[in-house]
């Protein structure tokens, strides 16, 4: 079976999608019209931008979901059997299946980000890798430390992201260390998304979503929050609320799509992050980039 994945925040990089706009009319179609929707011409920042322009969150998560949503469109033979996307990637994988129009997706994206943007500035908050621990070794941790702190990223095998406050995340990363971690290294986000810091705009990117129309989709979405097969538009609707402070089950979500017949992942977007992830996951598994 045939099995797309879509990458999330992290994956961009100058120039992306450039090639796309100059090489298929439809593409240059659907990024004009983005333009407008966005109301400023995220072409000229992907395309023409420094790496710090693009990595503002209200221009990566749009322009990250624009590109993998884009280049499936221009993909001759796309029929997926099983979509599925890490963090905002869950948005473009949604697009992929038809249950949100591209339009309502972007719209969905861009509030998402400025969302996020604004519960950041709340409370001093980031997230930090863990390296080299079983998951159940750093969830004791982040369950020891005073303050906020979560598993926030099951990346995959040994690679967890943890999540919340900055000193308590701090903290965790000392004790992942004494615990017997490779590596517990702070990240350069601007908070702590997958987390229960993100409350604030959980309840903003809400109202957003039950607003929006969600369609039956053509295939299964494996949602970040369950990591099963999900085909009821209004399932999907509730778990994409919840996705904004609950943890990213990347390594169940890839296992899942596995145990049900996925024979080939096909990665969407810019980057190679997840194929990477996915071999690490299971080292049989078949990648490809699109």
């Amino acid at each position: 079976m045939k099995a797309y994945v879509f990458p999330g925040q992290g994956a961009q990089f100058t120039g992306m999608g450039k090639d796309l706009y100059e090489n298929s009319a439809l593409a240059k179609e659907l990024f004009e019209k983005a333009n407008e929707i966005l109301g400023f011409r995220i072409t000229d920042i992907m395309f023409e931008g420094t790496a710090e322009e693009l990595k503002e969150t209200k221009v990566t998560q749009p322009a990250v979901f624009l590109h993998s949503v884009i280049l499936a469109k221009t993909l001759e033979d796309f029929k997926p059997e099983m979509v599925a996307g890490h963090s905002l990637g869950e948005f473009s994988a949604l697009v992929a299946n038809g249950t949100l129009s591209f339009e309502d997706g972007l719209k969905l994206v861009s509030q998402r980000a400025l969302a996020m943007q604004k519960a950041c500035e709340i409370t001093p908050s980031t997230m930090a890798a863990v390296l080299g621990l079983a998951d159940n070794v750093v969830e004791e941790v982040c369950a020891s430390i005073d303050g906020v702190v979560v598993a926030a990223n099951y990346n995959c095998p040994g690679q967890l992201v943890i999540s919340g406050e900055t000193t308590a995340v701090e903290k965790a990363c000392e004790a992942m260390k004494a615990a017997g971690a490779k590596r517990a290294l702070i990240l350069p986000v601007g908070g702590a998304f997958h987390s229960p810091m993100m409350e604030p705009a959980r309840e903003e990117l809400a109202a957003a979503i039950e607003a929006t129309t969600f369609s039956a989709p053509s295939c299964p979405v494996y949602q970040n929050v369950t990591a099963n097969a999900v085909s009821d538009a209004a399932e999907i609707k509730k778990n994409l609320i919840i996705q904004l402070t609950a943890p990213v089950k990347w390594t169940q979500s890839v296992q899942q799509m596995i145990a049900d017949g996925a024979t080939l992942f096909t990665e969407v977007g810019p980057g190679k992050v997840l194929t990477g992830l996915i071999n690490k996951i299971n080292k049989e598994a078949a990648v490809a980039n699109a």
